[in-house]
């Protein structure tokens, strides 16, 4: 392990940028194609071509559901570098072909789209799928941009980082490096749709509409308010979705109704299932407070890693939100700072990155892992990922709302609280905007401080003495619930909380914040088998061990940590019944009951939170 530092890399990036200039590019030029697959099916491209360059230069491409960037402007017109923001505009300053293409069945581009499709080509002879496609873009590409060098990239953010991480699959000869970000990842187990088997009601809802029904376009769907909070409370069971607003016509939301489970759907639909190993130079980029891809990247650069044999497998992990790396500088988000700007960081690697593989720039050693240090605001390097030489430490809820490393030694001990679906806690404080409407708040909503629930009777919290040291945590952290319900189903929802000071001396309007480090929900019915979901057994003590993920963070002497544990999160999950039925998208109004949660602290159900400590 060994810091990274900031001002190094920037000054090897000026650097190039000054050994460069005498082959800088000052424009580009923009044209259109539809270019053929394989099947017949012509898609909508357009392409950024180097105004000028004196030498044949790579090929990035970029493909999206979203609308192709630039498609607007008419072609032969010409874009200053400068136009194409910091991200892009320091690479393609040194020369790239820039190329974006709108997938099948979006925009442009002809076909039939549906969400997330699973690889086909291998298994069925003469199939089409987005790998394909990449592959059948890139031959056209190189055949028909003059003065391409023969190489080329992938790249994107979210449904993109997807593309770019399936694209790279039986790829193409000339795709050299591929650099996936923020790509969804399993959609039952986490990410977009479902956490843990808990559905993401307002996301999976607002985002399936946006994509679906009208697939030239993005929709959003007509909400007659501005906070969302009472109109889906009001909304009811899931049901009523489509008998009183889809009827049916969006095939995502359908596969929710049809697939409450994890069956042979949603597994064929996971990358877990159709994606293997790197075949090329593959560079994971997540957030630690993504709300919406977080488990993709860590989820896939664990999978893959596990067969990378030609050390291609790379992961870069941040203190940022859903694509925050490739906007804006990076060094803060809601209140909470990060002491430099992270994203000109990550632009200047990922310029390294593919300068490297592309262009044969540079000396190629890349670390395992980049991992953003929060609470110390410290890059990271790591040659494994999660790093070796940590050890687990138990963080125990105690009696009498108290944390510590100490496993409770009573043989009783335990705390309750009702939840009512009627009455469910907020996910962040109200008005509670459409996920992309005017005025959201939802991109720094995982980094809010959890005090406008604190004293919530149905929210409890377990609280540690204060810090006498730093301590770091590094790694997967899981959380090991011992609970009971007086239902016979049951949603958990479990924090781990950074308490700063009562008087912060740093920042006094930062005093007292509980800044959630991690959080994460567990559907209890899943406990055993995600596949092949069981009812909660009423007054019964079971264990939850719910995946928390990755971090990478400091806990400063004199803060608290902090365990927090609710049963709903709304309208960011749906509410659970708390009485079992099969398939809660069917569930009826008189199924929704209150049930008291019990949380168990003794010596023989001890709830904990296993962290991942550093050794100093």
């Amino acid at each position: 392990m060994k810091q990274i530092f900031i001002s190094l890399v920037f000054t090897c990036l000026l650097l190039n940028v000054c050994i460069a200039q005498a082959d800088s590019i000052a424009s580009y030029k923009k044209t259109s194609a539809m270019i053929p697959m394989r099947d017949g099916i012509k898609l909508h491209t357009v392409i950024f071509s180097p105004v000028d360059a004196k030498h044949n230069l790579p090929v990035l491409l970029q493909r999206t559901p979203y609308g192709a960037n630039g498609s607007d402007a008419p072609d032969d017109t010409t874009f200053n570098v400068q136009a194409f923001g910091t991200s892009l505009g320091m690479m393609l300053r040194e020369g790239y072909f820039l190329v974006f293409q709108d997938i099948r069945g979006k925009y442009k581009s002809e076909g039939e789209m549906e969400i997330h499709q699973p690889l086909i080509h291998s298994t069925i002879k003469g199939a089409v799928d987005e790998s394909t496609d990449t592959w059948d873009t890139v031959d056209w590409l190189l055949k028909n941009l003059k003065g391409n060098s023969g190489k080329g990239g992938l790249f994107g953010i979210s449904y993109g980082g997807w593309l770019a991480l399936v694209g790279a699959v039986d790829p193409h000869p000339a795709l050299k490096a591929s650099s996936e970000q923020a790509c969804m990842a399993d959609l039952f187990l986490g990410d977009d749709f479902h956490h843990n088997g808990a559905f993401r009601l307002s996301y999976g809802m607002e985002y399936s509409y946006e994509i679906e029904f009208d697939k030239t376009t993005d929709s959003d769907f007509p909400f007659p308010q501005y906070d969302l909070y009472d109109w889906y409370l009001k909304l009811g069971s899931l049901k009523n979705v489509n008998d009183k607003y889809f009827h049916n016509k969006i095939p995502t939301w359908n596969n929710f109704v049809k697939h409450p489970n994890y069956d042979e759907f949603w597994q064929k639909n996971s990358p877990l299932h159709y994606v293997s190993h790197a075949q090329i130079p593959q560079l994971h980029v997540g957030g630690y407070y993504d709300q919406e891809d977080l488990n993709g990247p860590q989820l896939m650069y664990r999978h893959m890693e596990k067969k990378d044999r030609d050390n291609y497998n790379h992961i870069v992990l941040g203190p940022w939100n859903h694509g925050q790396w490739a906007r804006g500088k990076g060094d803060s988000l809601g209140k909470i700072s990060f002491g430099s700007s992270t994203s000109y960081w990550f632009q200047a690697l990922q310029k390294k990155w593919f300068d490297f593989w592309l262009k044969g720039i540079g000396d190629g050693n890349f670390e395992e892992a980049y991992c953003f240090q929060t609470g110390s605001n410290q890059w990271k390097t790591y040659q494994s990922w999660p790093p070796k030489g940590t050890v687990i430490r138990k963080l125990y809820a105690g009696p009498g709302n108290t944390a510590s490393f100490n496993k409770p030694t009573a043989s009783t001990g335990s705390v309750s609280y009702i939840s009512d679906p009627a009455k469910p806690v907020p996910y962040r404080t109200q008005p509670i905007e459409a996920t992309y409407g005017p005025g959201s708040r939802w991109k720094p909503w995982q980094v809010e401080d959890q005090r406008f629930v604190y004293s919530r009777p149905d929210v409890i919290s377990f609280s540690m003495n204060k810090l006498s040291e730093d301590l770091t945590v590094t790694g997967k952290i899981t959380a090991h619930l011992f609970a009971s319900t007086s239902g016979s189903d049951a949603d958990w929802i479990v924090k781990l909380i950074d308490v700063y000071p009562d008087f912060d001396s740093t920042s006094l309007t930062m005093s007292g914040y509980q800044l959630p480090v991690t959080m994460e929900v567990f559907r209890g019915r899943f406990r055993k088998s995600f596949s092949n979901p069981t009812p909660l057994t009423p007054g019964k003590p079971e264990e939850f061990v719910i995946d928390l993920h990755d971090i990478n963070h400091t806990f400063k002497k004199g803060h608290h940590m902090m365990i927090q544990i609710q049963s709903t999160w709304f309208p960011v999950i749906d509410r659970n019944p708390q009485k079992y039925v099969p398939n809660i998208f069917e569930a009826k109004e008189t199924d929704f009951i209150k049930a008291t949660q019990t949380i168990y602290c003794n010596s023989q159900y001890s709830t904990y939170i296993d962290l991942p400590v550093m050794k100093e």
